[in-house]
């Protein structure tokens, strides 16, 4: 019998919502350094392209710090945590 539980919708902790938030900043800071790049190339003394990757440094950081604190506080684990690995014990016993 193939047995099927409902969705239960769980609430994302906050340390997951950083830690995506923080990726999205590393990749935006990345492509805008990439436009700057390519419309500051005339000109010699714009500075765009050295703040873009100085903003990109500190929030590749922060994300760095964010991911081993979670590791560190057991709020992000390695291993069979996700939730396809989660089989109930229901599902597995044979029904007569």
């Amino acid at each position: 019998m193939l047995y099927l539980r409902p969705f239960q919708f769980q609430a994302l902790p906050l340390l997951k919502v950083l830690i995506i938030v923080l990726l999205l900043g590393v990749v935006i800071s990345l492509f805008s350094g990439l436009v700057f790049l390519f419309k500051d190339t005339d000109r010699t003394d714009s500075k765009r392209t050295f703040y873009a990757l100085g903003t990109r440094i500190v929030l590749a950081a922060a994300l760095l710090i964010t991911i081993f604190y979670g590791f560190y506080t057991g709020e992000l684990r390695m291993g069979t945590n996700a939730p396809w690995h989660n089989t109930p014990t229901e599902a597995s016993a044979p029904t007569r």
